[in-house]
Order: C-alpha cells, then sequence, then structure tokens
C-alpha cells in the first residue's frame, strides 16, 4: 500500500518538473524573443516545450504499460496490442 503512494508521488513529482521546465523555457523564448531581440534564438528555445513534454508523456506511457504487464503479465498487454493493430 505505501508502494502505491510511493509511485503515485513520483509521477506528481515528474510531471511537475516536467510542467515547470516547460513553463521556464517558454519563458525564456519570450525572453529572447521580444526583451533581448535575438528571434532565432527565441524561436529556437521555443521548440523546447512540446519536446520536453513528449518524453514526459513517453516516460508515463511505458510506466503505465510496465504496471499493466505486473498485473496481468501477458493478457491485458495482448488484447490492447490486438486492438490496435486492427
Amino acid at each position: 500500500m505505501a508502494e502505491r503512494g510511493t509511485m503515485e508521488a513520483a509521477e506528481e513529482s515528474t510531471r511537475d518538473v516536467a510542467i515547470i521546465a516547460s513553463a521556464m523555457s517558454v519563458l525564456l523564448a519570450w525572453h529572447q524573443f521580444f526583451l533581448r531581440g535575438n528571434r532565432e534564438r527565441g524561436l529556437f528555445i521555443g521548440l523546447w516545450p512540446p519536446t520536453i513534454l513528449a518524453f514526459a508523456s513517453y516516460f508515463n506511457q511505458k510506466r503505465m504499460q510496465q504496471r499493466l504487464e505486473s498485473l496481468a503479465p501477458g493478457s491485458i498487454i495482448k488484447s490492447i496490442d490486438q486492438m490496435l493493430n486492427r
């Protein structure tokens, strides 16, 4: 039971870090683009938030897959794979 609470706390902190990093990179991009006038660097940094959030989503999906496999090894994953591959 305590293990489940620890896993949920770890997931939330991972999401929080990704959201904070994305927000900070948006602010940095605005700073570069508007305040410093360095538009190319601002645009480059502006591409970071979707990348950060995509990685966070990928790792979250991998974590969910591991949980499903630990609950019922093979049976759930096979049925999901069959539905997706149709």
